[in-house]
Parts: structure tokens; C-alpha cells; sequence
């Protein structure tokens, strides 16, 4: 067992200020955010080095992952990220400008288009969730890999009890 984390300073500190408040849900929440917070700085850290945003990632992530043909429609993206439409629109813009996505009509509903990976995209989609990857394995390189392995089980233990009625399934 290690010793005491920044979380604990916080908790510590609460005890004193809110003593109610400070407890295991206040932990819990502070260090899931803190290792969230570490992913996402390694995972930006990646993606600025290949000129990408965040938001750019996730729908070039989202339309390699599918599978070939590598599309789907724009409201299947906005609902698989945490974009707008809106803001769906404009990282779609983005991305089309760089030739990595393409706008096809839908043969069936002439009202709606399909979002598809171009070939370049595939490429880029790829060498990015291999960075983004290689640089989380980097973190969890640094945990004992029995506790990472316990950690994963007891996350999706976690995730399976809150997540209905809290966060939208993906």
C-alpha cells in the first residue's frame, strides 16, 4: 500500500472546512478525475505532436473503429462523441478540408449523407490511436500489472453500477 496522495491533502483539508462532505464519494470522484486528467494530458500531448485536435481524434477514432467501410451517418458521430451537431459540423468541415473524411449521399434517404474515412483518413485515424495508445500503455506501464489488472475488473464493476440512468452507453 502506498502513502498518502494529493487526494488525501483535499480530503483532509475538507474535513476541517465541510466536514460532511468529505468522505469516499469526494475520493473517489477526485482521483477518477485526476486519472482521467493524466490520459487526457499524455493523449493531447500525442495528438498536438501530429497536429490534431481532440475532437478531430475522437471522429477519426470513431469512424476506424466501425470498421470498413469506415462510415456512418453525422448523427450516429454526434451521438458516438461529446460534440453538438454543431460542433460535430464544424470538426467535419475540419476534417474534410484535410481530406480525411468525405461526404457520400445515402442511395436509400436522400435527405441524409454518410461521413467516410478517405484513405489518408484511415492512415491518419490509425497512426493516432497507435500514439494515443502507445502513450497510455506508458501510464499503466507504471502501475504493478496485477493492480492495473485489478483496477480494470473493479472499474467495469464500477461503470456497470452507476452508469445506467448517469452516462449515455457509447
Amino acid at each position: 500500500m502506498s502513502g498518502p496522495d494529493h487526494v488525501d491533502e483535499i480530503i483532509t483539508a475538507w474535513h476541517v472546512q465541510l466536514p460532511e462532505i468529505a468522505g469516499l464519494p469526494l475520493e473517489l470522484a477526485k482521483r477518477s478525475a485526476l486519472l482521467t486528467a493524466a490520459f487526457d494530458e499524455v493523449a493531447a500531448r500525442e495528438l498536438e505532436r501530429l497536429g490534431m485536435t481532440g475532437a478531430e481524434y475522437g471522429v477519426l477514432a470513431v469512424l476506424r473503429r466501425v470498421g470498413e467501410p469506415y462510415r456512418l451517418k453525422p448523427t450516429e458521430l454526434t451521438g458516438a462523441l461529446l460534440l453538438s451537431s454543431g460542433g460535430t459540423s464544424n470538426v467535419l468541415k475540419r476534417l474534410g478540408a484535410a481530406g480525411l473524411v468525405s461526404r457520400e449521399a445515402d442511395a436509400d434517404d436522400g435527405r441524409s449523407s454518410w461521413v467516410c474515412l478517405t484513405a489518408r483518413g484511415v492512415e491518419s485515424a490509425e497512426a493516432a490511436v497507435r500514439a494515443v495508445t502507445a502513450a497510455h500503455a506508458r501510464i499503466v506501464a507504471r502501475i504493478p500489472a496485477e493492480r492495473a489488472e485489478l483496477l480494470n475488473t473493479v472499474l467495469r464493476d464500477v461503470l456497470a453500477a452507476v452508469e445506467e440512468g448517469v452516462l449515455v452507453r457509447r
